[in-house]
């Protein structure tokens, strides 16, 4: 199980949103490069980032900033957020990013996504962003009639490296996350699910290393880090505890 701590960007800051509403957004640090050092320090082993201007104009926002991440952690970075070209993926990649994470383009152009895939074996994942059970896009802006299992499926032997499943109904108001969906997707694919959206405190964190959530890869936690409602080390070392548990 791993805790991926989360940088959104907004206008070249560090942000949380409220429900995916961008009018909703809180600043929680504008120096990106540092919140990235912060997290590698608490002893987190991945960074997720979100470029969420990206995702609505479909195209890198905040190349700065993910810029000033990658040099300021050496740990593997996974971004999202209007990667929707083959360019964009090569670029982003040959920066040094670990994986990015393609959303949108996974609905619109799925060969894309499989191309990439072999192209770049475990550094291509796809996040499938649901509100309702439907698969939302461009910035969670459109919903489309595709449940989030139908379009998982269409990548189950592409090599894609992970899927972010995030709740949109929960994200950034700590509602705890939605374990059930998510065991649901992860019952009905082989790839490796992320759980987001919605982890909420130190409850989510033992709910996920419970047996049933062995098959997770992990999860994503944004604003409870922020605000202190989740303490690194206390979650960490619960995990940690898993761990040797299960050796």
């Amino acid at each position: 199980m791993i805790i991926f701590p989360a940088i959104d960007l907004k206008g070249g800051q560090c942000v949380r949103l409220k429900l995916g509403d961008m009018d909703q957004a809180t600043v929680f640090n504008d120096d990106p490069g540092a919140q990235a050092k912060a997290f590698q320090d608490q002893g987190f082993e991945w960074l997720h980032v979100v470029d969420l201007d990206g995702a609505f104009a479909g195209e890198s926002k905040n190349g700065a900033a993910v810029d000033a991440i990658l040099a300021n952690t050496t740990n593997p970075v996974e971004l999202g957020g209007g990667i929707r070209t083959k360019e964009h993926i090569d670029n982003w990649l040959a920066k040094g990013v670990a994986r990015v994470i393609l959303g949108t383009v996974a609905l619109r152009d799925p060969e894309l996504v499989k191309e990439a895939c072999k192209k770049y074996p475990d550094r291509i994942a796809v996040g499938i962003d649901a509100k309702g059970g439907k698969v939302a896009v461009e910035g969670w802006a459109e919903t489309s009639e595709l449940t989030v299992i139908e379009l998982a499926k269409q990548f189950e032997d592409a090599g894609v490296a992970a899927i972010i499943y995030t709740d949109i109904d929960r994200d950034g108001v700590l509602k705890g996350l939605n374990i059930e969906s998510t065991l649901e997707l992860a019952n009905a694919v082989s790839i490796p699910i992320i759980a987001s959206g919605g982890l909420a405190d130190i409850k989510d964190i033992e709910r996920l290393i419970e047996p049933d959530c062995d098959i997770l890869e992990g999860a994503i936690s944004g604003r409870a880090l922020y605000d202190g409602r989740l303490d690194p080390a206390e979650a960490l070392a619960l995990i940690k505890k898993s761990r040797e548990g299960l050796a």
